[in-house]
């Protein structure tokens, strides 16, 4: 029960990893901020983490909107009076290649929620985070560490949330607040459904193989496992340890385990 009475922005809780997450903290007894912008499913979110025992507080949120992260902060300092953990799980993928892309506007929307959204929820939470001596959580990928066939804007995103993430994170150490970086692989989120496809529009089916990949609620608990640790980076697959270390001495190597998991789909 590490976030019992915590109180906690997430960010992306309407669906996937961003739900799990939800359910969990409510089960130990958070006081949750759930971001997002479907309302409908952010209602119905909510009233499942009441019902395990937690309290929930919807806060409908565009994160690409600087304005709207300003008042996600606020809204939840004047509801509970405090903020003690930012969890920044708000993200979008792609599945193109960069020669079909037919509007590079894509790539920037990529970067407007993935490396944006969380930079500007994180400079508005940061006062009050100093005050609680809190806790900051970044839900990367693994395509952060390396680089992905059909996810070059994709990765490129999170490649700058994690050096973002990094550096804050020496900055704001003597302030108490720890700031833990999660690194899943692929995970069985329903994000891939959504990512975008050439034309800029939700694939609208996932290309991956459901039944062979890490589920959203594992997922979801290793990371909370983490941040309640205060751990500074988590990664979830063996296939990632061991890709950041066979990078080292042979990256075509793992140029190569990259290529074979986008064909094979797991």
């Amino acid at each position: 029960m590490d976030f019992k009475d915590n109180v906690v922005i997430l960010t992306g809780a309407s669906t996937g990893i961003g739900e799990a997450m939800a359910y969990e903290l409510a089960r130990q007894g958070a006081c949750l901020v759930l971001a997002a912008r479907n309302v409908a499913r952010l209602e119905e979110v909510a009233a499942a983490c009441r019902a395990r025992g937690g309290r929930a507080l919807v806060a409908p949120t565009d994160v690409t909107d600087e304005e709207e992260c300003r008042e996600l902060v606020e809204r939840t300092v004047a509801e509970y009076g405090r903020l003690d953990t930012l969890i920044n799980n708000a993200g979008l993928s792609m599945w193109m290649k960069l020669e079909d892309v037919a509007d590079l506007s894509t790539l920037e929307y990529l970067m407007r929620v993935n490396y944006f959204g969380s930079l500007y929820c994180t400079y508005y939470a940061l006062p009050h985070l100093k005050r609680s001596r809190g806790r900051i959580v970044a839900i990367a990928s693994v395509a952060a560490r390396t680089g992905i066939p059909t996810r070059t804007g994709y990765s490129a995103s999170k490649h700058a949330m994690v050096g973002f993430f990094e550096s804050l994170r020496i900055e704001v150490e003597d302030d108490g607040i720890s700031v833990t970086i999660s690194f899943p692989d692929f995970v069985a989120s329903g994000m891939h459904t959504r990512s975008l496809g050439a034309d800029g529009q939700p694939l609208g089916h996932n290309p991956l193989q459901v039944d062979k990949i890490m589920t959203s609620e594992e997922c979801a608990r290793l990371t909370l496992a983490g941040a309640a640790a205060r751990k500074r980076q988590v990664v979830m697959s063996n296939r990632s340890r061991f890709g950041q270390w066979l990078k080292l001495i042979a990256p075509g190597a793992v140029d190569r385990i990259a290529k074979r998991a986008i064909a094979k789909g797991k």
